[in-house]
């Protein structure tokens, strides 16, 4: 919902309706998408990030934090979905 209500992200999400939702469909759209913010404690979103690079696309913004001005920056890049010392078993 925070995403939603951004005013420069929101306008650029589009939502799956709940009815039209399954599985490999949704696993299908993060994959195939322009970006991917993914959730790095969860199982799915590490699967998403690894499929992404190994298709050869970028852009999963899984280790973000903001710094001491409130900005967002990558703490990690992307090849971090494979290191097992911060992904632990999902690596």
């Amino acid at each position: 919902e925070r995403l939603k209500a951004d005013p420069d992200i929101g306008p650029q999400i589009r939502a799956v309706p709940e009815e039209a939702s399954w599985i490999g469909g949704d696993l299908t759209l993060a994959i195939m998408s322009n970006v991917f913010i993914g959730n790095p404690a969860s199982s799915f979103a590490s699967f998403i990030a690894k499929s992404r690079l190994a298709l050869g696309f970028g852009h999963s913004y899984m280790f973000r934090a903001k710094d001491e001005n409130g900005k967002w920056k990558t703490v990690c890049g992307d090849h971090c979905v494979f290191d097992r010392t911060i992904q632990e078993v999902r690596a």
